[in-house]
């Protein structure tokens, strides 16, 4: 459909001098003033009737080209977004050309009201009233775009197989092809077991066979929230050893990056919601905080990262420092995490992008003596960080091999240890309930690992359910209801399942997974056999 309008007769002189006084300072053509003059009465808010606003056609002529250039369909879409209709609407025309007069209109008046006012002061007034509104917007717990972002991951597009166990009675090897999309819908791995029931040994079984059958093209994070003990360490040495996995103590090791370096440092548009959420992850797991602290973090923050130079990256220690200066150097609970966060060295002051953490091995164990709002805030700043560079990478392809088998590429496992901890607060189960669902056509893995059914099904969203590979081993709790809605059994399917758990003993287990019996028990594989 063509847009080819005119002005009214009234604004013909209008968009002349407009842009004379815009113009002249700024060097913008007519026909930009015009489209300013658009989007200025959209800015507004206000919707106009084609029966009393709809002024005559006696004035300047604009072809559709001429008019709205190159982004012609951002325009059209934000006029239809305006009032709701679809791009094909036969009174299209007729709605821009009603804002297109209504906003030279307004534009006029401005100026005739204010004769000392520029060109210069519309566009800056204007542009600043746009961050601001970037910046009061809601957060989003989707991504955050980062077009400057250059650290790359490769994958490994293969049949990723890893035997997760052996019939009790034959013991026939079971293995389980991760990546097939025919048989599993994505490949996270959820598993319930109390302690003692071999849930720790199968998980890093699994991660340990990933790095082996793809040749460490697939490398991973264990995190382990709760924090290993002192004498588990030699325990560990053989899967470390296995797997060339880098053991980290936070806080006495940092988290290997920059968790700021989430955030385009380029785009304005981008940075500003980058800093949004980074300071809602702050705000959230810092207590008794209003709208003051969030206000005085994102003006430290925007003043740290305005202070770096050829695209580097604020520390946190750097926004610390600048939060001192917004608050007078008065303590408060905001000071007191962000101290604790800077002083404690938490994080790397700087990402290495040539040798990221991504294509690395770690198990990462965070220190049960800190307080629980540096530990929350730790954790997802994480969270964020490894979900916000996977989404702005390429989706992993999925290619048939030579058996007809859709496989989807791997790149990534993310393993969380006593995942309870974090399914217990809302905002951190929205956040990873969108990453569960998003970071799969990424590449990545998220396994998550818990002592209770009920854990992963919570009363607003249930975590098994987005995980396509489901792993029961023993627990106190056998509500059959409960259990064959975590497997997503069948009633016929929870009959067999009631049998299998009034036998069931550590190191064994029920599974989801379509390529064995279901609801009959199994023998985990295990690390330390």
């Amino acid at each position: 459909m063509q847009i080819n309008i005119k002005t009214s007769e009234a604004n013909r002189q209008r968009v002349t001098d407009l842009t004379n006084r815009i113009g002249g300072s700024t060097r913008l053509s007519e026909n930009v003033v015009a489209r300013m003059a658009l989007t200025y009465s959209l800015s507004k808010g206000n919707r106009l009737s084609l029966e009393t606003d709809l002024q005559d056609s006696k004035g300047k002529e604009y072809t559709d080209q001429i008019l709205l250039g190159k982004n012609r369909s951002l325009y059209i879409a934000l006029v239809c977004q305006h009032y709701r209709i679809s791009s094909t609407d036969g009174n299209l025309a007729r709605y821009i050309k009603m804002h297109l007069d209504d906003g030279l209109d307004m534009m006029d008046k401005l100026f005739q009201q204010n004769k000392t006012y520029t060109g210069l002061d519309f566009l800056f007034d204007e542009v600043e009233k746009g961050i601001e509104a970037l910046e009061d917007a809601d957060v989003p717990l989707t991504s955050v775009a980062n077009n400057n972002q250059t650290i790359k991951k490769g994958y490994f597009a293969g049949r990723l197989g890893v035997t997760v166990g052996y019939d009790i009675e034959s013991g026939e090897q079971l293995t389980a092809i991760m990546n097939d999309v025919q048989l599993h819908t994505n490949a996270h791995v959820a598993v319930a077991g109390e302690s003692g029931s071999g849930k720790t040994q199968f998980a890093l079984s699994l991660l340990q066979q990933i790095v082996a059958v793809s040749n460490g093209a697939v490398n991973f994070i264990y995190f382990d929230f709760k924090g290993m003990q002192p004498g588990d360490r030699p325990r560990r040495q053989p899967f470390f050893d296995a797997t060339r996995a880098t053991y980290i103590d936070v806080p006495q090791t940092p988290f290997p990056f920059n968790p700021l370096s989430f955030i385009d440092n380029v785009n304005s548009k981008n940075k500003i919601q980058g800093i949004s959420k980074f300071v809602d992850i702050v705000m959230k797991y810092a207590s008794r905080m209003g709208p003051v602290q969030q206000q005085q973090l994102k003006e430290a923050t925007k003043a740290a990262f305005d202070a770096k130079k050829n695209g580097e990256y604020p520390s946190l220690s750097d926004i610390n420092d600048e939060l001192r200066t917004v608050t007078g150097g008065r303590p408060g609970t905001l000071t007191q995490i962000m101290d604790s966060l800077s002083e404690l060295d938490m994080f790397a002051p700087a990402t290495d992008v040539k040798n990221s953490f991504l294509n690395q091995n770690y198990y990462i164990s965070l220190g049960s003596g800190l307080d629980d709002s540096v530990r929350f805030t730790a954790t997802f700043l994480m969270i964020n960080y490894i979900h916000n560079m996977f989404m702005n990478m390429d989706d992993a392809p999925v290619e048939v091999d030579d058996f007809g088998n859709p496989l989807q590429a791997i790149r990534y496992v993310f393993l969380i240890d006593e995942a309870h901890n974090i399914f217990r607060e809302p905002k951190s189960r929205a956040i990873l309930d969108t990453m569960l669902r998003e970071i799969r056509s990424k590449g990545v893995m998220v396994v998550l690992v818990s002592q209770q059914i009920e854990e992963f099904i919570q009363a607003d969203m249930d975590f098994s359910a987005n995980c396509a590979n489901v792993f029961l081993l023993n627990i106190k709790n056998r509500n059959l209801k409960l259990m064959s809605r975590f497997l997503g059994y069948s009633e016929k399917e929870g009959l067999v399942l009631a049998r299998s758990m009034e036998k069931i003993e550590n190191g064994q287990a029920v599974t989801s997974l379509k390529e064995f019996k279901r609801g009959e028990l199994m023998k985990l594989e295990r690390f330390n056999k």
